[in-house]
């Protein structure tokens, strides 16, 4: 008679309790060795990320600015090639290009794995102003006198300061407000915009000179300075708009 191989049921109980418990011991050892080789991984990717050469910067890139800035902008960034792309400190970077005068807005990019990008938006010229040396100074849409220019880009309107004064931001701003509120028929009859400060802007429209008067309700005065300029008098003092003057 052949004996049956298989444990009985007290040797069956006895397997499985011995299996659990060796499992039960093994289970720390395995979350420890889990543990272990997560923090090897994270301390990997971190070394490789903020120290190893392999993702160093290699090239410093600008964009948005015409390659002549290019040179002038990545010396004013200061990114010292090599390192690491993740460790640079993009805000400094930004900044230090902001202060160059021709840049409106500065942003920095990190593309992997060696390049940094700088993109840049240059101001754009909207009138050009003669200061009282003669000289001409390029002024944005924000009243910001930023680069001195030979003659006045094409195109771009021409105003006169009176004085050092009326080349404070607050009497540029003034003017700009004036260019603004022209409609292109009354812009291209202007002349002689003068900016004594900001709160006297003068012009020519024909043979009329208009007192403007400060940045105050800009389309109350344009519709009554083109309302007054139908009786074509020598002037119009539109910078108290309740009460305008003419002779």
């Amino acid at each position: 008679m052949t004996r049956d191989p298989r444990p009985t049921g007290l040797a069956s109980s006895r397997a499985r309790f011995q299996l659990r418990a060796q499992e039960v011991r093994r289970r720390p050892l395995r979350l420890i060795a889990c543990a272990v080789a997560a923090l090897l991984v994270v301390g990997l990717v971190v070394w490789a990320v903020g120290f190893s050469p392999m993702l160093a910067v290699r090239k410093v890139e600008v964009v948005g600015v015409p390659s002549s800035e290019g040179a002038a902008i990545r010396a004013l960034a200061k990114v010292p090639l090599g390192q690491p792309l993740a460790r640079v400190d993009g805000a400094a970077v930004a900044a230090r290009v902001a202060e160059r005068a021709t840049v409106a807005d500065v942003s920095i990019e990190r593309s992997w794995p060696s390049t940094l990008v700088i993109h840049a938006s240059p101001r754009v010229p909207f009138l050009v102003v003669t200061n009282p040396k003669g000289q001409l100074q390029i002024v944005d849409a924000t009243g910001l006198a930023y680069a001195e220019v030979s003659r006045p880009p094409k195109g771009v309107p021409v105003v006169h300061a009176a004085s050092a004064a009326a080349l404070s931001r607050d009497a540029l701003m003034t003017a700009v407000g004036v260019v603004k509120v022209l409609p292109p028929s009354l812009q291209r009859r202007v002349a002689n915009v003068t900016v004594s400060s900001a709160n006297l802007v003068t012009m020519r429209i024909g043979s009329t000179t208009v007192v403007w008067g400060g940045v105050d309700q800009p389309q109350r005065k344009l519709a009554i300075a083109t309302a007054l300029l139908q009786g074509k008098p020598k002037v119009i003092d539109v910078s108290a708009p309740d009460t305008p003057v003419t002779r």
